[in-house]
């Protein structure tokens, strides 16, 4: 079959004026016309590097330093910025990772496909663009086009804007197209929708995909070839059973090995150790005279969270009269408990009430109604009371994006000192970096890492940092909100394990919030299912992935990723 790109031999560099990065090294690759090619390895592999390298969009100081890059036969390298204008949206469509930042939220969706398609097809325009425009809306799956034409991107869901993202990239008709990430983010229900968008546009169209990610199970669902990307360098290619099913490279072995098992529950999770860089291993204390071991020692019989009857709307149109404001039931009527010691997992597609939940419980939010017990008090009726006080330090919360949910112009010794400041657990400043520093060490990035900031960490280690912040106050429970849908499958496994030898040595609490089903198997001990606010089941782990009961949580679990090509290894 003839080559419809053909990549040989690319060197990318980024001149800093620390040196020469090489981001990419004697890469080469071929995509097929009705192929998916997927392009898989961590953060700063170079994946996203030689995507933008193909259409020219490679951030200064960044540039293609040798091989050549031939598309239906004509060699892209050395064109003018005019010429590759014309290659970019015509002939090659990008989807990019985040919708969010892909789309103008000042224009209508309607206006951003009509101007790329009189850009991209210089004889269309007017109605005719129009028409095309919702010839594609319709084609991705967006019922009621007509009238979504004139919606903003704020008025869309995720999985809607990243459609909208993917009618772009179909608007000139292109015979290639690179998807960054295109399902980072979104839940086990939308990712499967657009996987099987892109799958059939390429069997419909004959399009060649290159299918960039980091997500094991992604490539086992869509892709024809993979390549294994690891600094910057291609070290293992082929069809997607051989290298998911043998593979032949340590990094790509370990890689696979890493990613969370739906069929069984493990002990602990398999990671690649030396991908995150800058860690020591857990450091393990004597739980008995070690300050951090006080919550165990408070630790009762009873639930550790109890919920009843929880409801909570929120306002989309205010109005004088009631009868015409429009509300979401962004709660309804949710009860459950968790009990000491446990995991207890939330899962569901966006929107169903998840976060939402942990917000109120972490007092982020107020409810409209119900109850909501932390420790035994009552945290509702009277949240300012030195009992709903005490109960609140008790209950810590982990957040699912490490980079934002850290004060980027704070050191990390103020940031996991903050707790403790808040508290008043210390008066003495010396005692406060003692215990910032003994808690940094704990988490496995060292004590010197406190006169740092943010920025010089990576999504792992932040998280780390997090983790730090959440145990200062010495708390007995732990809300973890997608706390590694932001990482890689490999650092995401080095947290896991992380919580989980936290939990066993501190007999933490945990209410673990994610829509990653295999993540939810193996860390959680009971489960409960959410969809539009309410709780269609609650069940142990492992019944609930054995035999649901309820036809929404079948749903759920026959829409995860299926990783047989990866054996019993």
């Amino acid at each position: 079959m003839t080559e419809l790109l053909k990549i040989s031999g690319l060197d990318v560099d980024f001149d800093t004026r620390r040196g020469t990065v090489h981001a990419a090294r004697g890469v080469s690759l071929t995509v097929r016309p009705g192929e998916v090619l997927g392009l898989v390895g961590e953060s700063g592999a170079g994946k996203s590097t030689i995507g933008n390298a193909i259409v020219d969009l490679l951030e200064s100081p960044g540039r293609v330093s040798a091989g050549s890059i031939l598309f239906e036969g004509e060699e892209l390298r050395g064109r003018s910025e005019a010429e590759m204008r014309r290659v970019r949206g015509d002939r090659i469509g990008m989807i990019f990772q985040d919708p969010q930042t892909s789309l103008n939220p000042l224009m209508t969706v309607g206006a951003q496909l009509v101007e790329t398609i009189e850009k991209t097809n210089g004889k269309i325009s007017g109605a005719e663009a129009e028409n095309r425009a919702i010839e594609l809306l319709e084609q991705v799956g967006i019922t009621e086009a007509k009238a979504r034409l004139l919606a903003y991107p704020h008025q869309f869901s995720g999985g809607m804007r990243q459609r909208v993202v993917i009618a772009l990239a179909l608007a000139g008709d292109p015979d290639l197209i690179i998807a960054d990430e295109p399902t980072t983010a979104l839940d086990v229900s939308i990712q499967a929708q657009i996987l099987d968008l892109i799958k059939q546009l390429c069997r419909e169209r004959a399009l060649g995909v290159i299918i960039v990610t980091h997500d094991i199970g992604v490539i086992a669902n869509i892709a024809d070839r993979v390549a294994v990307m690891y600094r910057g360098e291609v070290v293992e290619t082929g069809d997607v059973a051989q290298i998911l099913g043998a593979p032949t490279h340590e990094y790509t072995k370990s890689l696979i090995a890493a990613v969370p098992r739906a069929d069984r529950k493990l002990d602990r999770f398999s990671s690649v150790d030396y991908i995150e860089g800058g860690t020591t291993p857990f450091k393990r204390i004597d739980i008995q005279t070690h300050w951090l071991g006080e919550s165990q020692r408070e630790r009762g019989s009873g639930p550790a969270i109890e919920i009843e009857n929880l409801d909570l709307s929120f306002t989309l149109q205010k109005a004088l009269l009631k009868r015409n404001r429009k509300m979401l039931q962004a709660v309804d009527d949710v009860s459950f408990t968790v009990n000491e010691g446990e995991t207890f997992g939330l899962v569901g597609e966006s929107g169903s009430g998840k976060s939402t939940v942990a917000r109120l419980i972490a007092g982020l939010y107020r409810p409209d109604g119900g109850q909501i017990r932390v420790i035994g008090q009552d945290v509702v009726s009277h949240p300012k009371s030195a009992t709903a006080r005490t109960a609140r330090r008790a209950l810590q919360m982990i957040f699912q994006d490490p980079y934002s949910s850290l004060n980027a112009r704070m050191r990390v010794l103020d940031i996991v000192a903050e707790p403790i400041r808040f508290y008043r657990l210390t008066d003495r400043e010396s005692e406060t970096r003692k215990i910032v520093g003994d808690l940094l060490d704990h988490v496995g990035l060292g004590a010197s890492a406190a006169l740092r900031y943010p920025h010089e960490f990576s999504g792992g280690q932040r998280q780390r940092i997090s983790i730090a912040r959440a145990l200062a106050s010495r708390p007995r429970i732990l809300i973890c909100d997608e706390p590694t849908s932001a990482l890689d499958v490999s650092v995401q496994a080095t947290i896991l394990n992380l919580l989980k030898d936290l939990q066993q040595e501190l007999g933490l609490t945990m209410l673990f919030i994610s829509h990653d089903l295999p993540v939810v198997r193996q860390m959680c001990d009971r489960i409960a299912v959410m969809r539009n606010g309410g709780i269609c089941e609650v069940s142990d782990t492992e019944t609930l992935f054995s035999a649901p009961t309820h036809e929404y949580s079948r749903h759920l679990l026959d829409l995860m990723p299926r990783m047989d090509l990866l054996g019993e290894a």
